[in-house]
């Protein structure tokens, strides 16, 4: 296994293997979870180095995916990402630190027209080396956001009290990225 410090090259996400998903409080009483199911995304790592490491993902917004195809259409709308109008979220790495077998990645989030800096502490899962010779390597971790903070606004009062949809989000990514030739 190699350690952060040794990563160098060009990595691009793998998206058959790594999963950018989101959990929210419904109704105060349950979790509903989602993914996006199409982005892509590269680094330019140097691991002596990390605060010259260069990231950028890019989501398309119309991909979100909860298992509830009412739920999705809605989240794509005006209402949520309007997805039509603003097709991307983008994430573009500002600084990495690392810290033991953490890399914290902050950088800037763009939902819809709002960009906001977001760090996210991603574990150090290792390198490895595929059946087909692709170099891996897997990190994992999460970040919470609120909504509002993206002009995610829509949401609807309870009877019982509180709102349908939570303002606190939690990011988690689960990555493989693969290492491109020199």
């Amino acid at each position: 296994m190699t350690n952060l410090n040794e990563l160098n090259g060009t990595y691009v996400l793998d998206p058959s293997h790594t999963t950018l998903s989101f959990i929210t409080r419904h109704a105060m009483v349950t979790k509903v979870r989602g993914s996006f199911e199409q982005f892509e995304g590269q680094a330019i790592v140097n691991g002596a180095a990390p605060e010259s490491t260069k990231l950028e993902v890019s989501i398309d917004a119309a991909s979100i995916n909860t298992r509830n195809a009412d739920r999705d259409a809605h989240l794509r709308s005006a209402d949520f990402f309007d997805a039509e109008q603003f097709p991307k979220l983008t994430f573009v790495g500002t600084d990495a630190a690392i810290k033991g077998d953490v890399v914290e990645i902050t950088g800037d989030l763009t939902i819809k027209d709002v960009t906001r800096p977001v760090t996210f502490p991603l574990e150090f899962a290792g390198t490895a080396k595929d059946p087909f010779g692709n170099v891996r390597v897997g990190l994992e971790g999460s970040a919470q956001i609120l909504r509002s903070d993206f002009g995610l606004t829509w949401n609807a009062a309870l009877e019982t009290g509180g709102f349908l949809v939570s303002d606190k989000i939690t990011l988690e990514l689960e990555i493989s990225a693969i290492e491109q030739a020199a």
